[in-house]
Order: C-alpha cells, then structure tokens, then sequence
C-alpha cells in the first residue's frame, strides 16, 4: 500500500482565486486597474496644478516638460487626466457601491417573500427601466444642484447619486432571480425548521450564494459608471468645473479636435482602457465563480 499523503481538500476561495488568475486576460487588468488607481491617487506627486493657467504655453504639444501637452489655456494635461481620474474612478465606484446594495435590498426583498411585495417592488422596478436614462440624469442633475442640501453642493455626490438611482434595477431583477431559486433548496428549508429568522437566513444562508453573480454585475455596473459620468459631463450635466474628470477634458477637446487631437486622444484612452480592464476582471470573475466548474475541481 502506498504512503503517499491523500490530496488535501481545497478551499472555496483557493479555487475561485486560482481559476480567476487562470484567465490570463483578468490577471493582466487587475495590474492595468492597478496602475491607473496608483496613476490617480498619486496625482498630487505631479509638479503642475491642474487648474494652473500659463497662456503662453497654450496649446503646446508633448514634450518633456508636459507630457501629454497643454490644453488652450496653458492647463498641463497630464495633471488634470490624473486628477480627473480620481474624480471618474470615485463616482464609479461609489455610485456602483450604493446602485448593488439598493439592488441587492430590493431583489432580496423581493424574491425571498414574494406574493403582494415581490409584485409591488417588480413593479416599481419595471417603471424605473422605462424611463429615458439621459434624459432623466440631466433632469435629475439641474434638480438635485438647486437644493440647499450640503451634501449636495459638491456635485460629485449628485452624479454618484443620479447614477445610482438609475442603475439599480438590473442587480435587483438579476438577485431576485437568485433568490427565487435558493428560498427553495434544501438548506433553506431545514434554516427555517430550526428557528432561522427570515433575516438571518436572507443574511447568512441565500446571500453568500449570490456573491458570485453580484460581484460580476458590479464589475459591468462600474464600467457602465464610468461611461454615464463621462457621458453626463461632456454634455455639462456632470462634475462642474473648475473639477476636471475625463468627460469634461473631453468636452474641452471637442473644438480642438484637429488643432490639438492629444487633447482628446488622451482622456479618452483613460476612459477606453479603464472600461476594457473592468470588463475583463467582470469575464475573470465569471468564470472563477462558474458553480460547475468549482464543484468538478473540489
């Protein structure tokens, strides 16, 4: 008989950890992801202001001194598209933040009692997917700016407040979904034999299950983020100045297309390259957490 030590059963999260880093693509946009963080967080290491105005180097093309040149009022590119980062990638991740866990309150609610509630809230949630998205964030956008609210005055808060309160549907329909299956399995049923409060089985026995999906739905809803806040401030709708974000710099561009294309080639490769690594660590996440393939590999 031989002595060799029996294969140690792996852990859930080894599993998941090894088949996402499996996807070559989704290690290689974590690092990208990565570096454009660091590339924004650290913008103040940069030498120039990114409101400092020097209308002598106006228009300067990319050189050792500016990077990535100087935009018509002698503002160093390269500083306003790092700080400008800090400002896309927060609203980002802030409104994808708060539109999964309305989602996430919704879709459970839903789902886990169904009846009366689980059409009342399908319904709110079908009128919410009917309405004219644009035309909502920039309506919402112009309200939200008149309100004497402080939290309001800054309008970072109100663009991750308008993104949010328009994407919040597709986690609540895609978590319901969820829901529906899992109230019905074994572990529920025996949860609730024993006493399990509908809190606790909703906290600690159906939603662990559903990490996997929400965490991929968050990843295209960050991207979808990141394009809605460049969207809304191109049009003006967005982050006001003098606050740079990627839109903005872009909408600045615009009449400058020809004369200084890098004043638009630059944040929009931002844009390009932050939706493109969160769309592949979203395909990375799918595959790590795909239930057949983790329960063959166990």
């Amino acid at each position: 008989m031989s002595d060799a030590p029996l294969p140690r059963e792996q852990s859930m999260g080894r599993i998941v950890l090894r088949r996402f880093f499996k996807h070559k693509l989704a290690g290689i946009a974590i690092g990208v992801l990565l570096v454009l963080v660091l590339f924004s967080v650290f913008a103040g290491l940069n030498s120039y202001s990114p409101t400092e105005q020097n209308p002598t180097n106006s228009f300067a093309k990319p050189n050792a001194a500016n990077w990535f040149g100087t935009d018509e009022l002698g503002r160093d590119v390269l500083s306003r598209i790092m700080y400008g980062g800090r400002v896309s990638l927060a609203v980002g991740l802030l409104s994808t933040v708060l539109s999964i866990f309305l989602g996430i309150t919704i879709g459970a609610l839903s789902g886990y009692f169904g009846g009366w509630l689980d059409s009342t809230l399908m319904r709110v949630t079908d009128a919410f997917l009917t309405f004219p998205t644009i035309f909502v964030l920039i309506i919402l956008g112009a309200f939200l700016r008149e309100q004497q609210l402080f939290i309001l005055q800054n309008s970072i808060f109100v663009v991750i407040i308008i993104i949010a309160a328009l994407s919040w549907m597709w986690p609540a329909r895609l978590v319901r979904g969820l829901f529906l299956v899992l109230r019905e399995k074994e572990f529920v049923t025996a949860s609730r034999a024993l006493g399990g409060s509908n809190f606790r089985i909703i906290v600690q026995h159906i939603l662990p299950n559903c990490v996997g999906p929400i965490l991929v739905s968050g990843t295209l809803q960050m991207a979808s983020a990141i394009i809605t806040e460049s969207g809304l401030s191109y049009l003006g709708f967005g982050v006001q100045p003098p606050t740079p974000t990627w839109g903005s710099i872009l909408s600045t561009a615009q009449n400058q297309i020809f004369r200084a294309p890098w004043l638009g080639f630059f944040p929009g490769f931002m844009i390009f390259i932050t939706v493109m690594a969160i769309n592949y660590i979203g395909d990375g996440l799918r595959d790590a957490f795909d239930p057949y393939v983790i329960h063959s590999e166990k």
